[in-house]
């Protein structure tokens, strides 16, 4: 069984979708499985994070920005792929360097996440974008 989510983002950060994942896993009738999801995007990333406190999400997004800054910042002058932007480049090595899939299991038909653990999607662009991800149970 496989869906596909569309996650509107408005700019770079840390946008969840733990709520949709879960409802689409409850409807599945799915009783044990091994959820499946990955961004079809490679400017963008997937992480399970802390859902409860917002400044977690502000603080990895900052960080984020400063391990990579836009190619306007003179430290990042020795990048050559500038011509669509310059967050275009710096998106494309976080999503390099963060995940773009992650697997999480379904016992009992919910999804086994921890306590403050929620699905984020990590748009790493400026402009805002509809984003895909694509579900699948096995």
């Amino acid at each position: 069984m496989h869906t596909r989510f569309e996650i509107a983002t408005h700019g770079p950060g840390l946008y969840e979708f733990t709520r949709d994942v879960a409802d689409w896993v409850s409807r599945s009738a799915c009783d044990e499985a091994l959820l499946t999801l990955m961004v079809q995007h490679t400017s963008a990333s997937l992480l399970i994070q802390e859902n409860a406190d917002p400044e977690v999400r502000s603080d990895l997004s900052a960080f984020f920005h400063r391990l990579v800054p836009p190619t306007s910042d003179p430290a990042m002058a020795y990048l050559t792929h500038t011509y669509e932007g310059p967050d275009d480049m710096p998106a494309h090595i976080k999503a390099a360097l963060l995940p773009i899939n992650l697997q999480i299991p379904i016992i009992s038909g919910r999804l086994m996440l921890g306590k403050w653990q929620g699905i984020y999607l990590f748009e790493h662009r400026t402009a805002p974008h509809h984003r895909k991800v694509i579900a699948l149970l096995r």
